[in-house]
């Protein structure tokens, strides 16, 4: 319990951080029932909350404590002092009336970039600092990506006392449904769902040809759809499933392998994938539950590549099921499911059957989840157990809704300033002209642009950026916003399992004791599906189309999943060169057949 170890040894402060966490996740839960609340209000207060757990939980040092208070008593200042002013502020329309107000305005830019710095490290934030250049200086550039300059209190205003900028409609999201989930996330993996997810999938896969690996995959699958992080991801799992495959014998690489790639697919598995999805239906102004149903059959994909590529491994190695004695009782896997089908249930009834909002259903399972907090799978309480319990799911809450929001107001000041220069627009119309109008070489430097900026900045963050870029070219080149938009979200996932930068391949091949690059080329072969899938949402349109089209969705389904095999077996599994090569010469003319018709 990470949480709990990086409180200190004071009581005082122990309880002081607890009770903070309470007010932290009190605040964003009561947001959702307590009706409209001024947009100038509740999102300066969100930043205000998330702040001393970026610059001070967990710190050590006395520069960086000293810093950290510094900054969070002024970060938290002025953020409330435009929380308390909101209605004087909504009558100057964007435009600073003081010094003092402007003061306040550079205090806030530079805490929310300082606050990503210390969150995720300097390239989002260097992105951050060269896009404020950019506006304060950008007159002077000559030539067409010049601008005609903006008046200091005017830009500055824009920013941070108007509804865009730092709290436009990103912030939206980060208040309103992102903290939700993540809390409804926390809840669940402060229980028993996590163990529930392990049982079932080694109940379902553990004695197939590849058994361990596929529990890793299905185990993935699952946590991977409330935590919505790689990292998270192959923490918790792969601390299972990587000593079980290397006891049976499997490579090291191939584990590694197999987690890694299992892990990241979590971002793109409904109801969560991470942050991006409620980014997404505040760009696209796309249902949040319309893009549940879009996502759904491309992570089916995704997984079904991976599993596809555990049996083309099992041609080359002896990928033996799981051993008896790690198969689960059926008693706990049906009891232990229960700690994450009942909040999921009732998530999803909310939004498809009562009709709730997103929100308002994951509130619901948030309770419920607290509730199931209390025992654990032998169906007994215990109070020390559900303190625990409790404790750990306020503090996990509180910093990752803090690191997710300080990467979100970063990203909304490069927006900010795209939209208020034009340069978003200018960027676009390159775009166009590098690629000549034509689709796909608009798609192959989204692509590249998505893999570079990945590298070095959260996914989420990737995808905000190239999407704002890149989006509105896709679009005039004929994309629907939601097919333009999962295909930069998706590619902006690659980082995860692609050198040099591959976060989940670090950190499963650290666990396993294995060369990481060894196990990024194997990690690549098996999540195949990231690189091909996103290309299949414009060869096969009609895939991301389930909620409106279900029939074609499937056929694109099956047509996109044969092709995905052959792909596999002519890449991976041991057979002769000229089988090979014809599996992935059928595999590509499946997936791009349409496009040359």
């Amino acid at each position: 319990m990470n949480a709990l170890d990086d409180l200190s040894e004071n009581r005082m402060l122990k309880w002081g951080w607890l009770g903070f966490a309470l007010v932290l996740v009190a605040f964003h839960i009561g947001l959702i029932f307590s009706g409209l609340v001024p947009n100038l209000v509740s999102r300066p207060l969100h930043l205000a909350l998330i702040l001393p757990w970026v610059f001070l939980y967990g710190k050590t040092g006395r520069w960086t404590l000293l810093s950290g208070a510094v900054l969070t008593v002024v970060g938290m200042g002025a953020a409330i002092w435009i929380a308390w002013n909101a209605d004087m502020l909504a009558d100057q329309y964007g435009f600073l009336e003081s010094r003092a107000q402007v003061w306040i305005g550079f205090a806030l830019l530079a805490v929310i970039i300082e606050a990503a710095r210390r969150s995720i490290g300097w390239p989002l934030p260097l992105v951050a600092v060269v896009a404020l250049l950019y506006a304060f200086f950008g007159h002077h550039i000559p030539g067409e990506f010049g601008h005609a300059g903006m008046p200091l209190r005017s830009f500055l205003g824009t920013m941070t006392i108007a509804e865009g900028g730092i709290w436009g409609s990103l912030a939206a999201v980060s208040v309103g449904v992102v903290s939700i989930f993540v809390i409804f996330g926390a809840v669940l993996n402060a229980g028993e769902a996590g163990q529930g997810f392990m049982n079932v999938a080694a109940a379902a896969a553990g004695r197939l040809t590849g058994g361990a690996a596929k529990v890793s995959v299905i185990s993935s699958a699952l946590f991977g759809s409330i935590s919505g992080s790689a990292s998270a991801n192959v923490a918790s799992t792969g601390a299972i499933t990587l000593p079980a495959m290397t006891r049976l014998g499997y490579p090291k690489r191939l584990a590694a392998g197999v987690e890694a790639v299992a892990s990241s697919g979590g971002q793109i598995m409904p109801p969560l994938m991470g942050a991006g999805a409620f980014v997404m239906v505040e760009l696209t102004g796309t249902p949040y539950t319309q893009i549940m149903g879009a996502a759904l059959l491309p992570a089916f994909l995704y997984f079904w590549a991976a599993w596809i590529g555990i049996n083309a491994y099992a041609t080359r190695f002896p990928l033996r099921g799981l051993a008896e004695e790690d198969h689960p009782a059926t008693r706990d896997v049906i009891i232990t499911s229960l700690f994450f089908l009942v909040p999921f249930t009732i998530l999803l009834l909310g939004m498809f059957w009562w009709g709730f909002t997103p929100q308002y259903a994951a509130c619901l399972a948030i309770f419920a989840g607290a509730l199931l907090l209390l025992i654990d799978g032998k169906l007994s309480f215990d109070m020390d157990r559900t303190r625990e319990r409790v404790t750990l799911a306020l503090l996990t809450a509180s910093r990752q809704v803090a690191m997710i929001a300080s990467i979100i107001f970063c990203a909304s000041i490069v927006i900010g300033v795209l939209g208020a220069t034009g340069l978003g627009v200018k960027i676009t119309s390159v775009i166009l002209e590098s690629s000549s109008g034509a689709l796909w070489g608009s798609l192959l430097l989204t692509a590249l642009a998505c893999l570079i900026l990945g590298m070095e900045v959260p996914t989420t963050a990737a995808y905000v950026i190239c999407v704002s870029v890149a989006g509105p070219a896709l679009m005039k080149l004929g994309l629907d916003p939601l097919q333009a938009h999962l295909f930069v979200f998706w590619f902006a996932l690659l980082s995860t399992i692609t050198p040099p930068v591959c976060g989940a391949v670090f950190i499963a091949a650290g666990m396993i004791e294995e060369n990481w690059l060894k196990v990024a080329m194997t990690a690549m072969s098996l999540g195949l599906g990231l690189y091909l899938i996103p290309l299949g949402m414009i060869t096969w349109p009609a895939l991301i189309k389930l909620p409106t089209d279900p029939s074609g969705a499937l056929l694109a389904t099956g047509a996109i999943g044969i092709a995905l095999a052959a792909l596999s077996y002519g890449l991976i599994a041991r057979l002769p060169m000229v089988t090979r090569i014809l599996l992935a010469l059928t595999g590509l003319a499946v997936l791009f057949g349409p496009a040359l018709v």
